[in-house]
């Protein structure tokens, strides 16, 4: 359900954009610039009425279609657009798929590797596309050569990974929850379900957590690792999304307290 301030911002947006439109047939008399509330309706194949009610921020609920015509009566830019759908708490029908990339964003190489401290990058479907050396000498057992390199896979299947994690199965059910956030803004993405489906047959405690439906955000804080060669390690975990590819992830482990 939309707040009170949503459905204000969300009608004073589509006023404003429908009184900078100019009509098709231009009259003599106009009370007001740009579209009458009818003209905006008829382009956008919805009622007057509950274009009004849009506008003066009534609680009704907007179908994704709906708001797509309006987008277009009201020829929106991308950037408008994403902020109309994002107003009204609906998923674009007709947003853009974010093509898959050969190699990770040039933005997150980069900020990996002038990483003194264990950095990686991850993909929309959580596959590591770049690493440090230090993120490397930390994850052998994930990112070390001739490793797969997903890191549910990772998490749930090698056994490396319950000796360096020693809160085991918390953390990769953390990660499961996490990545359960990702895959609902991603429902058609062919590669998520097939990797879904995989683990799924590949490890039951996967297909548990998966059926548990938890959800999380992706959240930072403390990490603590026993590292075959290092002992107790402890670090801080922060992870950023960079702005011109949302569907992919940097994460960075600084030095805590506590190893």
């Amino acid at each position: 359900m939309l707040s009170e301030e949503q459905r204000r911002l969300l009608g004073r947006f589509i006023r404003s954009h429908r009184e900078r439109v100019a009509p098709s047939v231009p009259t003599r008399r106009r009370r007001t610039p740009g579209l009458r509330r009818e003209e905006l309706a008829a382009l956008a194949g919805i009622g007057v009425t509950w274009c009004a009610w849009i506008e003066q921020g009534r609680d009704i609920r907007v179908s994704p279609e709906a708001l797509a015509r309006l987008a277009t009566a009201l020829a929106l830019t991308p950037a408008e657009r994403g902020y109309l759908f994002e107003l009204a708490g609906r998923r674009d029908p007709d947003a853009p798929r974010s093509e898959p990339m050969p190699q990770a964003p040039g933005s997150v190489r980069a900020l990996v590797e002038a990483q003194a401290h264990p950095a990686y990058g991850l993909d929309r479907v959580w596959n590591a596309c770049c690493w440090n050396a230090a993120a490397e000498h930390l994850f052998g057992g994930w990112l070390g050569p001739g490793k797969q390199k997903n890191l549910l896979r990772y998490a749930f299947t090698e056994s490396s990974a319950r000796i360096l994690l020693p809160d085991w199965e918390d953390r990769a059910a953390r990660l499961l929850a996490e990545f359960r956030a990702d895959y609902a803004r991603a429902l058609d993405d062919a590669a998520m379900a097939q990797l879904v489906a995989e683990m799924k047959a590949e490890s039951a405690l996967f297909g548990r957590l998966w059926d548990a439906q938890s959800v999380s955000v992706r959240e930072g804080g403390q990490r603590t690792f026993l590292h075959p060669l290092d002992g107790p390690l402890a670090y801080e975990q922060h992870t950023f999304v960079p702005a011109e590819r949302m569907d992919y992830k940097l994460v960075v482990l600084f030095p805590g307290t506590g190893g």
